[in-house]
């Protein structure tokens, strides 16, 4: 074992502080993806309690809604689970910087990998949040009869005989 001066826990540290920023991003961008799938399974449950009770055009309109719900719960979680892994694998490059430190073994190929691992798995988690953001939008496009816009032979709907 590598006896350590201040000097050289300092400089670990000093090391270790990008992993972790990193590490912070990750947890902001968890708490932000964790929101927007409580929103989808409440929105889901709302339309599961209204499917028995409709007909018709109505019951085709929920059981869309229910079937792009379900594919963005499905890509929501596979973005939780790159952003969590992508959390543990800079935990593991902060314990490598640091077994390094103590132990003198030459682990900067192995935290490289590392580094290089958890920015892929965070790219990955963010894709899936892009992918599932548009999605959302999609589903949620609002039919031009209800904007009322003006302009273009389009008269508002109040002004309509």
């Amino acid at each position: 074992m590598m006896d350590l001066d201040a000097g050289a826990i300092a400089q670990t540290i000093q090391l270790s502080v990008t992993p972790v920023f990193l590490l912070v991003a990750t947890g902001s961008l968890l708490n932000v993806i964790a929101g927007r799938l409580a929103r989808v399974v409440d929105r889901s449950r709302n339309l599961m309690e209204r499917w028995a009770e409709t007909e018709g055009l109505e019951h085709e309109r929920i059981v869309a809604e229910l079937r792009i719900a379900d594919r963005r719960m499905g890509i929501i979680n596979n973005s939780i689970l790159s952003a969590v892994a992508c959390g543990i694998v800079v935990c593991l490059l902060v314990a490598l910087l640091f077994t390094q430190a103590f132990t003198g073994a030459n682990l900067g190929v192995a935290a490289s990998w590392a580094f290089a691992a958890a920015m892929l798995l965070l790219l990955v988690s963010l894709i899936l949040f892009l992918i599932e953001v548009r999605l959302a939008v999609r589903a949620i496009h609002v039919p031009m009869e209800l904007l009322e816009l003006e302009g273009r032979d389009r008269k508002p709907l109040r002004d309509r005989p």
